[in-house]
């Protein structure tokens, strides 16, 4: 197999794609718009969902599991929420097929629904409906439940992991006595994201609120961290909203406070998804492959023996199981690649492809001596290691890799992030430089979407940390307070 990859500077979009499939994450299946996530992508998928999973726990949630098929009817209630949705949403009208006289198989036309089911595009309805049974005083709030689950909306242009027709996800749901609760929990549930996006993927983010453009289908205030691509595309990487008491009134969620006075409970939700995986692959890999944070990898370490006859091979095995069990010790995942029917040149480019962030080599020359060579995969710098205290090495190492790739993509985005005062100055940055760009705006949502029509640039966000100051819109030249981010999207 050629494991020769387009190169990003040729064709970001190629590489990407071809990324994806070369590197055994993913591929197109059967299902138009739907992906295959083979065994290598979805390692790192658990990996992510383990981390955030604890940070779920650790935070006072639960998981609970609702269903996919959701009816109709529901998503009438909260009609800015089906409004949003109407046009993704994937409808089941019938519950039965049967064989035609040719023995092909059809739909059972007297096998129709009563109402129609929506395939879960997300779960707000079906669980509000749920909690109308679970909430009845303020002793049951808060509510704090998390869900793993597949959801499917229905899009026209797909790519593997950044926009697919059904893609997996976790979506949290939680139920407030009081909208500083709820809103306090959507912080919470950002930061959450914020920390995991940093610490684990390496991947620096801004906090930020979305416009009313931007803002999800039936929230009150939707929280996003917003991330930049190495091709100077942004990325939403994950979003928390506040609710307000919208779906407790569509579902008829009250309870009774303490003074005994009934009241409909305050909402948030807040989810993530396998688009993370292309926030991944994108932040850090190079015209060589992946490569992974250490924190997400499947296997941290490689190590690939270089060897003559069996006897060396045996002498190579011994010395390694016990660098593989010190290194396990430290909790440090680590392969051992002593299969017969690859060379080490083969395996070496293999797992080059693959992004894994130490590999060990290890030779005759190398028994004598007690050494290793180390390559790490960020800079692709070797080095020549004694074999004792192989595992402190490495664990520190592996630090080191982590922090590095958070520097590299924090310096990037640093160097791709723009001021701009005048619209033809924005445009030109789209088009020469593209990047997160710094500007006013008159916080209308006709200027927000004029801009996007004539620049397919939107605002990805208004900064938490963001400082007020006095200028005019690039586009209206009206007064504003402050600068927003503005970027062209995944």
């Amino acid at each position: 197999m050629s494991k020769e990859l387009s190169t990003r500077e040729e064709n970001y979009s190629e590489w990407y794609n071809e990324l994806v499939v070369k590197a055994d994450l993913a591929e197109h299946s059967a299902v138009k718009g739907c992906m295959v996530i083979k065994p290598y992508g979805y390692a790192i998928w658990e990996k992510m969902q383990q981390a955030l999973d604890k940070m779920f726990k650790d935070t006072g949630h639960v998981n609970a599991y609702f269903p996919l098929f959701i009816p109709k009817s529901f998503f009438s209630k909260e009609a800015s929420h089906v409004e949003g949705f109407a046009k993704e949403c994937a409808v089941v009208t019938h519950y039965r097929l049967k064989t035609a006289p040719d023995g092909s198989v059809v739909v059972d036309e007297t096998a129709k629904l009563d109402e129609e089911l929506i395939v879960r595009p997300t779960s707000e309805t079906i669980i509000w409906n749920t909690y109308r049974g679970w909430i009845q005083s303020y002793r049951d709030l808060p509510l704090l439940i998390n869900q793993w689950a597949n959801v499917v909306r229905w899009e026209m242009r797909t790519r593997l992991f950044l926009r697919t027709t059904e893609f997996l996800w976790q979506e949290g749901h939680t139920a407030h006595a009081t909208p500083q609760e709820a809103v306090s929990e959507t912080e919470q549930m950002l930061n959450v994201y914020a920390d995991f996006a940093e610490q684990f993927m390496a991947m620096p983010v801004i906090k930020g609120i979305k416009t009313a453009n931007e803002r999800f289908a039936g929230a009150i205030e939707t929280y996003c961290i917003e991330a930049l691509m190495q091709d100077g595309k942004a990325l939403q990487a994950g979003t928390s909203h506040f609710l307000g008491q919208n779906f407790a009134k569509a579902f008829d969620v009250k309870f009774a406070n303490k003074e005994g006075k009934q009241d409909f409970v305050w909402a948030t939700s807040w989810g993530v998804s396998t688009r993370l995986m292309g926030a991944l692959i994108m932040s850090h890999s190079d015209d060589k492959g992946l490569v992974l944070p250490p924190k997400l990898a499947p296997f941290q370490v490689v190590i690939v023996p270089i060897y003559k006859g069996e006897e060396q091979l045996a002498q190579i095995n011994e010395v390694v199981a016990k660098m593989k069990k010190a290194m396990e010790a430290k909790g440090i995942s680590v392969k051992y690649d002593n299969r017969d029917n690859q060379r080490p040149g083969w395996k070496f480019a293999e797992y080059e492809l693959k992004g894994v962030p130490v590999r060990i080599a290890i030779g005759a020359r190398d028994l004598e001596n007690g050494t290793v060579e180390v390559a790490r995969r960020d800079t692709m710098e070797k080095e020549t290691l004694q074999q004792a205290d192989i595992e402190n090495k490495i664990e520190h190492l592996l630090q080191q890799i982590q922090d590095n790739l958070f520097q590299k993509a924090l310096a990037m985005r640093e160097t791709k992030t723009y001021n701009a005062d005048t619209f033809d100055e924005f445009k030109r940055i789209l088009e020469e430089t593209p990047g997160f760009v710094m500007a006013h705006w008159d916080g209308t949502s006709e200027t927000e979407q004029k801009i996007k029509e004539e620049t397919k640039a939107t605002i990805r966000c208004i900064p938490l940390s963001n400082k007020q100051e006095q200028g005019t819109c690039i586009y209206s030249g009206k007064p504003s307070v402050q600068k927003v981010v503005f970027a062209r999207a995944y």
